[in-house]
């Protein structure tokens, strides 16, 4: 199975235009562009997306208000693009884990695991904004949710499919649950998690592998049909 790319593609304009301290119009844009979604980053993960105004966003990342226009619509436009950053970092350090993943599953399993774990919360500023207070709520962030989820679990479908289990029409099904007990996991973790204990994270992925195995675990099971009442 192929599991799906996910949307990398930035907004920008065509025309490079004259150059400044080296770089063109497209390629200030970018850095810009960057320089946005790393103040957002640090202020939706500090203070929550609520309470973080484009102005402040603005200041922190050293670029006018009117240049942030150029490359976002709104607050929330730029909370969904950090949101698509930080999930294509993530299916990079999947992808590559996935290739160099070990040829017997007990032993890729825990591998894969770490790697999606640590994607997710060696940087806690990721975490709050992607599972924590400092996420956006809105229909267009939720569509952004759903659409990671859809990834993640045909990234979990082709593991399975890499390591022989055959699927009986409900893999995607378990899948989705599986990705969504994963997140929910690490959302909780978070939220009591301290910083400063360096076996947090440790803790975690074992909790996470000790998931993963039990739902998988259930792949092809067929329950036994339930005898009628009696009458």
């Amino acid at each position: 199975m192929q599991v799906a790319k996910l949307d990398t593609t930035a907004t920008g304009r065509p025309g490079a235009g004259r150059r400044i301290r080296g770089l063109d119009a497209d390629q200030r844009r970018a850095q810009r562009r960057d320089q946005l979604l790393d103040a957002a980053l640090e202020l939706f993960a500090a203070q929550g997306y609520q309470n973080t105004s484009i102005e402040q966003i603005c200041v922190a990342a050293y670029v006018g208000t009117k240049s942030f226009y150029e490359v976002f619509d709104s607050r929330e436009g730029c909370y969904l693009a950090l949101l698509q950053r930080i999930s294509n970092q993530a299916f990079a350090i999947m992808m590559a884990t996935l290739d160099e993943a070990p040829d017997r599953e007990e032993e890729a399993t825990p591998v894969l695991i770490g790697a999606f774990a640590h994607a997710l919360v060696d940087d806690r500023r990721v975490a709050k904004v992607t599972f924590g207070e400092g996420g956006a709520i809105s229909p267009a962030s939720e569509r952004q949710r759903r659409a990671n989820r859809r990834w993640a679990a045909s990234f979990i479908e082709a593991i399975w499919q890499r390591y022989g289990h055959t699927d009986d029409g409900s893999a995607h099904d378990v899948a989705i649950g599986l990705i969504g007990g994963l997140f929910d996991i690490l959302a909780d973790w978070q939220i009591d998690a301290d910083p400063g204990d360096p076996t947090a994270v440790h803790v975690l992925v074992a909790k996470l592998i000790r998931f993963y195995d039990t739902v998988q675990a259930g792949l092809g099971y067929v329950p036994v049909p339930a005898s009628p009442p009696r009458i």
